[in-house]
């Protein structure tokens, strides 16, 4: 259960400040740290056309370098991070706080909802592509280490990812406490490297200065914007600042961001800038090359691991996330394994493993390189880049209040950068970037579908919903026969009788002695204290209406919550105790409300999704459940 502490209500750790800023360096950081290992490679190699000399180097080297500054360092660092939802970020968070601030206006909240959810979608896109483009460019160090070993970059990549997969089940509690350290060395090492080639060309060091970003654009005005879709590949894993806010807090993660991470990678850019001066021929793999020739083989063995464990939270990410969705009602539920006793933010969810597992998959064997996935990516993180901003936006101006003389001069500079990168990242949908896309779109469909089902199956329940006092009231003229114990009836609808209920006496023909109508309420806030857990109201002859409330972050234990109910004359007793469920089966028709095809999607989706029973931590040899079918 979720105490009503400030720790627990935020969900950040009790660790030390110095503990938290490098668990912080391991899980948040993870993928953007390993994009020096790409981002120059296909800027200057990737068909661009930027030329390898002083002018090309000094103007990207900017780009990057203000790119870090302004949306990482500025945007999610100073202003996204303090968007947070009682201690909780990341999209669905945030959706759910634009939702909230937005509520005045119906038709405003309808398109930011809509917004997040696609942001949400497309998350799961770059969910696939983030761990097959790290691992590949890691592995293809072993190309300048050993000759004629290439056709052995691909199975060993898919060695290196299947495994990774394979070991989720068995949670990461054990390997994350490797995490931060590793990640600590990783980011010294990339410092220790780009010093080392800064020392040979000082003169690199201009790039600091923005005037080389601004002449590299009137230089090269058709190849400025495009080659932001290149750039961006600096800029990976930046929504993670915010999705793993609730693990940390806000100040640990910027404080491992400005100490360490920062630092680090504009030296190590910085360094393989001084070496394609010193060797336009370098281009080909600039990070690696920049290393000695005895660190070679060490340095790949570092890189995959970092690039491992880069992998590994975004694949925790999805996992939160789609906790979250399931809480807030946007998809079905799945069985949830926690895989830590300790820590409640460690879960397993075996069908979004498996689905990432296969895109994975399906992506290292259709692109076969790092630089052929580069020029797919891109197209799902700029989006749900610019879907951030819009979203927090809204909670700036509508919820913090902000004044708009002060708010919208900075929303318009993200909105104006965000958009740069998106437009820059577009023509790359024709390239392999369709795949996260249609990924994102595919995903959209079912979150979307799944909601408005749920909303019609409601509605037409309702339509044959017996009003609870008319029931009452039938029952002390007709009194049933009343047998011993609780009898938990659940149900969506406060005010009605359950269908469970009514086939019950229909059939039976009895009637528990304490009959309990309990509605399991999911709120836009990542968790609900103790003292705000439960409604309980008396109805007389022995009924009972419970509201339970819960957070999209908290564990839905209804049993565990019971027991908090601290009425004498209810008694909650597992072995007194009853659970009667209602099992709808959908039928697609051609009634109004959802067209026929997304109807029997539904249908589909309903029928494969994860029980209540299970999602609610019910006693398995304590629940009875009846079907009904039902049109839609």
């Amino acid at each position: 259960m979720v105490q009503a502490s400030s720790q627990a209500d935020t969900g950040h750790s009790a660790a030390k400040p110095l503990g938290l800023l490098v668990a912080a360096v391991g899980v948040v950081y993870g993928d953007i740290g390993t994009s020096p290992l790409y981002t120059l490679k296909e800027v200057f190699s990737g068909g661009y056309g930027v030329p390898v000399n002083h002018d090309g180097v000094l103007g990207i080297l900017a780009l990057i370098l203000w790119s870090l500054i302004w949306v990482v360092s500025i945007k999610y660092v100073l202003f996204i991070l303090r968007a947070d939802n009682q201690g909780e970020g990341g999209i669905m968070a945030l959706t759910a706080l634009a939702s909230r601030a937005a509520s005045p206006y119906p038709k405003l909240r309808v398109v930011l909802i809509v917004l997040g959810l696609f942001g949400a979608a497309l998350f799961y896109g770059d969910s696939m592509i983030t761990p097959a483009i790290s691992v590949l460019s890691a592995v293809e160090g072993m190309q300048l280490a050993f000759d004629g070993i290439d056709h052995w970059v691909v199975p060993v990549a898919l060695v290196v990812l299947v495994g990774l997969f394979l070991i989720q089940r068995h949670g990461t509690a054990r390997i994350g406490t490797l995490f931060g350290p590793v990640m600590v060395a990783w980011f010294l090492v990339l410092a220790a490297l780009g010093v080392h080639g800064i020392l040979q060309r000082p003169e690199v060091l201009q790039a600091f200065n923005p005037v080389w970003a601004v002449r590299f654009f009137i230089v090269h005005p058709g190849m400025g914007v495009a080659i932001l879709g290149a750039v961006v590949l600096a800029l990976t894993g930046a929504e993670a600042l915010y999705a793993d806010m609730g693990h940390f807090g806000r100040k640990p993660i910027a404080r491992a961001w400005f100490a360490l991470v920062l630092p680090a990678l504009v030296l190590n850019y910085f360094g393989q800038g001084a070496l394609l001066l010193e060797n336009p021929e370098a281009a080909r793999n600039p990070f690696y090359l920049l290393a000695p020739s005895w660190a070679l083989v060490p340095l790949v063995g570092l890189a995959t691991l970092a690039t491992v464990i880069a992998s590994q939270a975004v694949i925790s990410g999805a996992f939160s996330l789609t906790r979250q969705a399931i809480q807030l009602g946007y998809v079905p539920r799945m069985q949830i394994q926690h895989t830590s006793s300790e820590e409640q933010g460690q879960i397993y969810i075996g069908a979004v493993n498996w689905l990432l597992m296969v895109g994975v998959i399906l992506l290292v064997l259709g692109f076969e390189s790092s630089g052929a996935l580069a020029s797919a990516y891109g197209v799902a993180v700029t989006g749900t880049m610019l879907i951030t901003t819009l979203l927090v936006s809204a909670v700036m101006l509508l919820l913090w209040k902000w004044p708009p003389l002060l708010a919208v001069p900075v929303l318009l500079g993200f909105l104006l950068v965000d958009s740069l990168f998106f437009a820059a990242n577009v023509p790359k949908v024709v390239q392999g970037g369709a795949f996260p896309v249609l990924a994102g779109i595919a995903l959209f469909v079912l979150m979307t579908t799944w909601k408005r089902g749920k909303q019609i199956l409601v509605e037409r329940l309702d339509e044959g919903s017996l009003p609870l006092p008319i029931f009452i009231g039938s029952i002390r003229v007709q009194p049933p026969h009343r047998v011993e114990g609780t009898a938990v009836f659940l149900t969506a609808r406060q005010d009605a009788v359950p269908h469970a209920l009514l086939h019950n006496m229909l059939h039976n023909q009895v009637l528990h002695k304490q009959v309990v109508l309990l509605t399991v309420v999911s709120e836009d806030t990542p968790r609900v204290p103790v003292q705000r857990r439960f409604e309980v109201e008396g109805y007389g002859d022995g009924f009972y209406r419970v509201v339970l409330h819960f957070g999209f972050m908290d564990e839905p234990d209804v049993p565990a919550a019971l027991k908090l109910c601290h009425l004498d004359e209810l008694d909650f007793s597992p072995m007194r105790t009853t659970y009667f469920l209602s099992r709808e089966t959908v039928i697609a028709s051609r009634l109004e409300g959802m067209s026929r095809w997304r109807g029997g999607l539904f249908a589909f989706m309903l029928k494969n999704a994860n029980g209540t029973l299970r999602f609610f931590n019910l006693p398995l040899n304590r629940v009875i459940e009846l079907g009904t079918q039902v049109e839609i």
